[in-house]
């Protein structure tokens, strides 16, 4: 029987990591390739900062049967508003992957997206002071 460690629960992933999901039943030891996931593209269509927030809506709740298991996997994640780069970590998911799949779900109506950029394309001042606060806290 394997021991716990002592100190409490172990930690586990959220789900399996994005890297060692199998293409199909048939071949366990094939890997979906980011560059097949986002059909060769490296950039999304429309800025996206990795701090902005991402939520999911009601229509990807409604189609969660149809949905890919990249966007289903985001959707669930994104029940609660998340940054770009939680949920490339927490997905296991390459950064550029995440923003390019995100922007997609955007274009579609599935996810809803806070940004820190102003039309100027200059970080939220409020932010920054949140930012700045935190840091002095460390």
């Amino acid at each position: 029987m394997p021991s716990v460690p002592s100190g409490g629960d172990v930690p586990r992933p959220i789900q399996q990591p994005y890297e060692q999901r199998p293409v199909g039943s048939s071949s366990p030891s094939s890997l979906v390739r980011p560059y097949a996931v986002t059909k060769g593209r490296t950039k999304p269509k429309s800025q996206l900062p990795l701090e902005a927030l991402i939520s999911a809506t009601a229509a990807a709740r409604n189609e969660s049967g149809t949905l890919t298991p990249e966007w289903q996997a985001i959707s669930d994640l994104c029940r609660e508003w998340r940054s770009v780069a939680e949920i490339s970590a927490l997905l296991r998911m390459p950064l550029g992957v995440a923003r390019v799949l995100v922007a997609d779900m955007s274009e579609q109506g599935l996810v809803q997206i806070r940004s820190s950029m102003n039309n100027d394309a200059r970080p939220n001042t409020n932010l920054l002071e949140r930012v700045l606060s935190g840091l002095r806290k460390l």
